[in-house]
């Protein structure tokens, strides 16, 4: 048995008393304290036309990350490929690459990560937003790096980042499978299906240039505070955040005791408390026996652990506790991708 591997998504959040400048001077300074402190990876997200979120541009913010750190991993969690055409992300992070070699991870998703009225803005065109054009596009974007493609990707060629696949269901998963790609589950805003498509990709997998082995990584949200109580009080900004956003109506991340005095109705409490689901959140004791838990169940290789708090200081606090008292006990079982 050895020690799971641990890494970070970030999504860079603007808080309602902040600017966009100082979410990412913030996320710089988290991916400098996460890499002191041994997680492997840390990725980033792209969002569009969501005021609490300053991650838009992953390529851009990822070239000052990678800068501004020296051994973690840098990554994409993910680019939504129908925002963009292959060639150009072929280039970007074949740029990354280039200037970062061994550092660049590529997670692609097939979601716009935003609403249609913004996708088509970034696309201009409704062609490619379908799910039906993705296994071609990525397949176009892959062929950049391999040289295979009739227009030379420069930088690209030869400068492949590591790819993975995204995912929040059953399509995902059984693509990253058939083409022997690494696979990352969205469970911390799709816990429903987060079994079902790690068994999809474990059974439609098929050993590639890439990989031999299924290899799947789990992103979980994941705060950890010295007391349970004061974990609920530092998640209740980000459970205000995605209720505003699902109702339409999103807003820069509210402080802790902004969001504990809103006025929930009923229905919208049980949409909070349904997003819970499959959340670690606590103090360590409590985060250990969650993610634990959420270890046997899933068989996974790698958590990415997300923690959308309003304060810095209290975010990088539980990227520390769970670095020293949750990640010792989170032991994966060598070879049991296919048990």
């Amino acid at each position: 048995m050895s020690e799971l591997p641990l890494s970070v998504l970030d999504v860079a959040p603007v808080a309602v008393n902040g600017s966009n400048g100082e979410a990412l001077r913030n996320t710089t300074e988290l991916a400098r304290r996460v890499e002191a402190l041994g997680y492997g990876r840390f990725w980033v997200a792209e969002h569009h036309n969501m005021p609490a979120i300053a991650s838009s541009s992953p390529a851009v913010l990822l070239a000052h990350l990678a800068a501004a750190t020296s051994t973690i991993r840098v990554g994409s969690g993910g680019v939504m490929l129908p925002n963009h055409a292959p060639l150009v992300v072929a280039e970007q992070f074949g740029t990354l690459e280039a200037l970062h070699p061994g550092r660049i991870d590529l997670g692609v998703g097939r979601a716009p990560g935003t609403d249609q009225y913004t996708a088509l803005a970034l696309r201009r065109t409704m062609e490619g937003l379908s799910a039906e054009h993705f296994p071609e596009e990525l397949q176009d974007l892959i062929a950049y790096f391999e040289g295979d493609a009739r227009i030379l990707a420069s930088p690209g060629k030869g400068d492949k980042p590591d790819v993975w696949l995204l995912g929040s269901s059953g399509y995902s998963a059984q693509l990253a499978g058939a083409l022997g790609l690494p696979f990352a589950f969205a469970h911390h805003f799709s816990a429903q299906n987060t079994l079902p498509a790690l068994a999809l990709y474990r059974t439609n997998f098929r050993p590639s240039r890439w990989l031999a082995e299924p290899y799947a990584m789990v992103a979980v949200s994941a705060i950890a505070a010295p007391t349970d109580e004061e974990a609920e009080f530092l998640s209740e900004p980000s459970a205000l955040s995605f209720l505003r956003l699902r109702s339409g109506r999103p807003e820069p991340l509210a402080t802790p005791e902004e969001a504990a005095a809103y006025p929930y109705s009923e229905r919208e409490r049980e949409f909070v408390l349904q997003r819970r689901e499959g959340q670690a959140l606590g103090s360590p004791d409590t985060v250990r026996k969650q993610l634990i838990e959420l270890l046997e169940a899933t068989r996974a290789d790698e958590f990415m652990l997300t923690c959308m708090v309003y304060d810095l200081e209290a975010r990088a606090r539980s990227f520390e506790l769970i670095r020293a008292e949750v990640a010792p006990a989170l032991r994966k079982v060598d070879g049991w991708a296919r048990g």
